[in-house]
């Protein structure tokens, strides 16, 4: 080997880490902003510091509104308001506070401790006359940080799935009943195996996944948000012994739910996630349901059932062969959702477990929520636009139906097995017959009726048979189709 001869690498340049405006280190926060950002309001680390501060608000209020530290005084309708802007007024001034904050305590709920603090000092400068700047030691007591936390994650997930991710599942199904009523009575040649199959139409197989989707977005739909605030090592130990008149797992279990969540009665340190695991596990199963949809409409669109619009698609095919239009839109969303149930298998199978009381494993995992329903909701903003940009070639599929007249070998041999038990003779071995005509042979349609007029059947049975075709034979494919998605 010549040793002399130069090694080629990425040439030096210039750092791009240092960049300003930030470079985003993944394709959620560059290349596909636009479609995720809607989570960034929930899900991002500035969002839950954001909830961390409601929470420490709503906790504040909550103690001094019910009586719950003797002594403390009764706040005004003027200071709740003033401290409920504290969370309405969040901005990235906020953000970049705390950021500097948190630099100094290196504990980002201590940061939110302090940020709420300076609030109180700063309140006589808006209000006046005020006890505000007072009330330090009531920000945060009794709580660990994992009361707060628990409960702040709990929000925002819950914000996220109802506000951003539900709502695009469920646009999407919409757009799956649509195109399902429209292609209800569209027949078209099934394949299970791979291999023509008795028909259906294009309808009903797009409404099983309305229908199969739909199961999972009701369980979503349903989904319980847990919560507790219960102190150190979940005992009120610190609260019974500080203020022993007050009925904490009750004050506890009123704050909760004063939230809007469900209260979980007994833990360790950590809410015990169950829920979380609960919800991605649901969140991944719709994925895997939506993958299943992608590749389906993956392969009818090379086998030519569906035509990609140009001007919907609006994109370049290939760089280098322009008669193609590549179904990106699909490709992209199952590899979205390939990505989002490994993470999201990933975080329910570690939020389950830790360590005695408490270790910290959780806390890394969780600030991956966003990430793993970030690549679903990519999925179906890729899904919701392929689908827009179908359009149905039911010439294509009527042609391969009546290139496979074979398939009506099942319906006539099980004609002969009802004409047999019903006392008509001479239709014994219908399956032995009809694999014989048909088994690795292609039919046509004159071979198909000639047989059939050989099989003596009852005149009924025979007329019904000599007016069936491969397009005409759908069972109740239009109806259940219709029934579903109506």
């Amino acid at each position: 080997m010549n040793t002399s001869e130069p090694t080629f690498d990425l040439p030096e340049g210039k750092d791009l880490s240092t960049a300003t405006p930030q470079i985003a280190l993944g394709p959620l926060d560059g290349r596909y902003r636009k479609a995720t950002a809607p989570l960034v309001n929930f899900l991002s680390e500035a969002a839950l510091n954001r909830a961390r501060v409601h929470v420490e608000v709503e906790w504040l209020i909550y103690l001094t509104d019910n009586g719950f530290l003797p002594g403390a005084p009764k706040l005004t309708e003027a200071e709740r308001d003033y401290l409920r802007a504290v969370v309405t007024d969040f901005d990235s001034d906020t953000v970049a506070e705390l950021k500097e904050t948190e630099n100094v305590t290196k504990h980002d709920v201590k940061a939110v401790e302090y940020l709420l603090k300076d609030r109180l000092d700063k309140a006589p400068q808006v209000l006046g006359e005020t006890s505000l700047d007072k009330m330090h030691e009531i920000v945060h007591i009794f709580c660990t940080s994992e009361d707060v936390n628990n409960l702040s994650y709990a929000l925002t997930i819950r914000a996220a799935i109802q506000r951003v991710w539900l709502p695009a599942a469920q646009k999407l199904v919409e757009q799956l009943k649509q195109m399902a009523l429209q292609a209800a009575d569209v027949p078209m040649l099934a394949h299970t195996h791979g291999q023509p199959a008795t028909p259906v139409t294009l309808g009903k197989e797009l409404a099983v996944f309305v229908h199969r989707i739909s199961r999972q977005l009701s369980r979503i739909e349903k989904q319980e948000y847990l919560g507790k605030i219960n102190g150190a090592t979940g005992t009120w130990a610190a609260h019974r012994i500080s203020v022993p008149e007050v009925d904490w797992p009750a004050a506890a279990k009123g704050f909760v739910e004063h939230l809007g969540l469900t209260y979980n009665p007994i833990t360790t340190q950590i809410e015990s996630h169950d829920w979380d695991a609960e919800l991605f596990a649901d969140v991944a199963r719709a994925g895997r349901i939506l993958h299943n949809l992608a590749t389906d409409v993956w392969t009818y669109i090379s086998m030519g059932y569906f035509h990609q619009n140009l001007a919907a698609q609006g994109s370049t095919g290939s760089s280098t062969m322009p008669h193609k239009v590549n179904p990106i839109r699909f490709e992209n969303s199952e590899a979205n959702l390939e990505i989002s149930a490994a993470l999201l298998d990933s975080l329910g199978a570690t939020l389950v477990t830790s360590r005695m009381q408490r270790d910290l494993t959780d806390s890394t995992t969780q600030r991956n929520i966003g990430v793993a329903l970030g690549h679903s909701l990519l999925a179906l903003d890729n899904l919701s636009r392929g689908l827009a940009g179908l359009d149905v070639s039911a010439e294509t599929m009527a042609a391969d139906l009546d290139n496979n007249w074979e398939v009506l070998g099942e319906a006539i041999q099980q004609s002969m097995r009802a004409a047999s038990i019903s006392g008509a003779s001479g239709m014994e071995n219908p399956y032995e017959r009809l694999k014989e005509l048909t088994r690795g042979h292609k039919v046509t349609e004159s071979e198909m009726r000639a047989f059939i007029k050989t099989l003596g059947m009852p005149q009924e049975v025979e007329a019904r048979l000599l007016q069936l075709s491969p397009s005409t034979y759908t069972g109740y494919a239009r109806e259940l189709a219709e029934d579903i998605c109506k």
